[in-house]
């Protein structure tokens, strides 16, 4: 058992191999094609909404390059996000030495579906201790808003696909590393007092970023307390496990909800 234990720490073992660029960056790609591919096809089946329907996290990494290109910056921010993934996954296998293994992703999937399903389980129970209310359990389908139970599940579905890769890059990537290096320039903490602080006020970014617009939902304290657990959640997830699972996890985390 304990030969074991250490071995699923090693270089070469599942757990430290899913971590690498080669394989986190990968993973998250057919997120990326699936949600563009769906809001796309969308666009083209109900050209009146086509712009309008799209995961907030998307709209604000792309408005810079909107600003900038016109029309082809979300095509240019695309091919950036592709084009820097690989540059990584480039770097990554030359520095490791090693191919790319199949089965990896194979166990990055299994492990992704059954993540979001407990994620379910125990951000509901511990909201539940925390508030005492075990309505919070069907927060989701109560509270939303009236755009959004008009939606087709194709809708619904890309904005899961989106809201697993956008906003875990930028909540979790780009806010809570900045935050992180703020905290360490600012106040002086080390590494690990400044990522408690960036996890937790990341969090509560993360979860008022679901009552901005026009598709978001009205206010309350239980989803409120709901999505700034599942920030964190998804915080320790993404600093235990990389970029890939944590984006899949989040994405059909949402999509269970959704659907």
């Amino acid at each position: 058992m304990a030969i074991r234990a250490v071995s699923l720490t090693t270089r070469g073992s599942y757990f430290h191999a899913s971590r690498a660029p080669r394989y986190s960056l990968l993973f998250a790609l057919p997120l990326l094609l699936a949600y563009e591919g769906l809001a796309a096809a969308l666009s083209g089946a109900s050209a009146r909404q086509a712009s309008q329907i799209r995961n907030g996290a998307d709209v604000i990494l792309k408005q810079a390059f909107i600003a900038i290109a016109g029309r082809h910056g979300p095509l240019i921010f695309i091919a950036a996000v592709i084009g820097i993934s690989i540059w990584f996954v480039s770097l990554d296998l030359r520095r490791s030495g090693q191919g790319i293994r199949p089965a990896i992703f194979g166990g990055m999937l299994a492990e992704s579906v059954v993540l979001a399903t407990l994620f379910g389980f125990v951000i509901g129970t511990i909201t539940v201790k925390l508030l005492g209310s075990f309505h919070v359990l069907a927060i989701v389908a109560a509270n939303a808003p009236e755009p959004l139970a008009r939606m087709g599940w194709m809708t619904r579905l890309m904005l899961s696909l989106g809201a697993g890769l956008y906003e875990e890059l930028l909540f979790r990537v780009l806010l809570v590393s900045a935050l992180a290096a703020g905290a360490h320039a600012v106040f002086g903490l080390g590494s690990r007092g400044s990522g408690v602080l960036a996890t937790l006020v990341g969090a509560l970014i993360f979860s008022l970023f679901h009552y901005i617009g026009p598709y978001g939902d009205p206010f309350q304290l239980q989803s409120f307390a709901f999505r700034a657990i599942s920030g964190v959640a998804f915080s320790a997830l993404y600093l235990l496990r990389g970029f890939g699972i944590t984006a899949w996890t989040h994405a059909l985390y949402d999509a269970f909800l959704l659907l």
